[in-house]
């Protein structure tokens, strides 16, 4: 009878253990689950406040891009000319609803005909990169695009206008790298003879399709 008791005991002692053990790892991983769930919670509360930071930004500088679009439009409408209220003067159009001021370059005074290096002389891509270093653009994405007419390419070392274009547009963007303007704001574009201004049917329409514009793209984009 005795033995039985004590073997009763020993079995009653040996299930407080197990369950013992039981809980203690189940608190164990419990706790693991809570930490591991606080630092994801934390982990979400600072990228929630980036985020609403980061938009606070966007929103104040799409504002400021937002009045300074008005302020151009209230100008032109004062009577002054799309080139003055700009700045760059020339051949300027301002498109309101795309937001983008577009500067157009004859490609005669910036390039000897076939060829995709600047001349020596580049008063007027001069004058515009000192007006893009202006604060009012100083932190604006621009392209720089080139244009053809649609004369087929003959003895040149190019394979056709998409490819002299691109050169030429390439040519520009580097010219203002190389003085001052930000790499990572300014891309070439090469569109050959696909946006014609005039018809190619004439001299005078060949000659006002080959070009390059440079474009200003006025509101923010994040």
């Amino acid at each position: 009878m005795q033995d039985a008791i004590q073997n009763l005991r020993f079995k009653c002692l040996l299930l407080i253990g197990l369950v013992s053990i039981f809980l203690l790892t189940g608190c164990t991983n419990w706790k693991q689950r809570y930490d591991a769930l606080n630092v994801e919670h934390q982990n979400l509360l600072g990228r929630f406040e980036l985020e609403r930071s980061d938009k606070s930004r966007l929103a104040e500088r799409i504002s400021q891009d937002q009045l300074t679009i008005m302020e151009l439009q209230r100008q032109i409408a004062e009577g002054q000319s799309a080139a003055k209220a700009s700045g760059f003067g020339g051949d300027v159009r301002f498109d309101a609803y795309a937001g983008t001021i577009t500067v157009t370059l004859p490609n005669a005074i910036l390039f000897d005909s076939g060829q995709a290096a600047l001349k020596k002389r580049t008063t007027e891509l001069n004058n515009i990169r000192s007006v893009l270093r202006q604060q009012r653009y100083s932190d604006k994405q621009i392209d720089v695009v080139g244009h053809t007419d649609s004369d087929p390419i003959k003895k040149s070392k190019w394979k056709d206008n998409l490819e002299l274009s691109s050169q030429r547009a390439l040519s520009v963007v580097r010219y203002l790298i190389e003085r001052g303007i930000d790499e990572k704001r300014i891309r070439a574009v090469g569109c050959g003879a696909a946006i014609p201004r005039e018809s190619n049917r004439t001299a005078s329409g060949k000659a006002r399709n080959r070009r390059v514009e440079i474009v200003v793209y006025m509101r923010g984009t994040g």
